[in-house]
């Protein structure tokens, strides 16, 4: 089975609201989550995709930013995979697509945050090459 991994354009960006609603249980409403994708598409923010034919199945957005502590970085964030096309690599597939991609635009590192309860989450990034450095803090304004 071959699958494609892009960028999704901008003006498709809506695509990815049904898998981010399925990864958070749905706490955050469509019209919210498409509105802040509009507006993240014009920040530093790129989303790639995992399609099966046409049907997108997997996407993690992408952050990019230059840190003074290592230099340009991409920052992964809600990494998503649908449940059936889980344990088949497509994880392992989507960051080597993930990690040649930003190379190709200069960066030099990658980080991210993953939450405490995923478990499985953190063995991926423990065997993909990720330490842990800090803890990530949240407050809601």
């Amino acid at each position: 089975m071959a699958f494609l991994f892009k960028i999704i354009d901008k003006k498709d960006i809506d695509l990815v609201v049904p898998l981010i609603q399925k990864s958070n249980d749905h706490k955050i409403p469509e019209a919210v989550l498409k509105q802040r994708f509009a507006e993240m598409v014009n920040q530093n923010y790129e989303c790639a995709g995992i399609f099966d034919g046409e049907t997108l199945i997997g996407v993690s957005g992408l952050w990019f930013c230059t840190r003074h502590y290592s230099g340009k970085s991409v920052e992964p964030d809600h990494v998503f995979i649908e449940e059936d096309y889980r344990g088949k690599g497509l994880g392992k597939q989507l960051f080597e697509w993930i990690y040649n991609y930003v190379k190709l635009k200069g960066c030099e590192s990658i980080e991210l945050n993953t939450y405490v309860s995923n478990y499985p989450s953190h063995k991926f990034y423990h065997n993909e090459g990720f330490k842990i450095l800090g803890y990530h803090f949240f407050k809601k304004l």
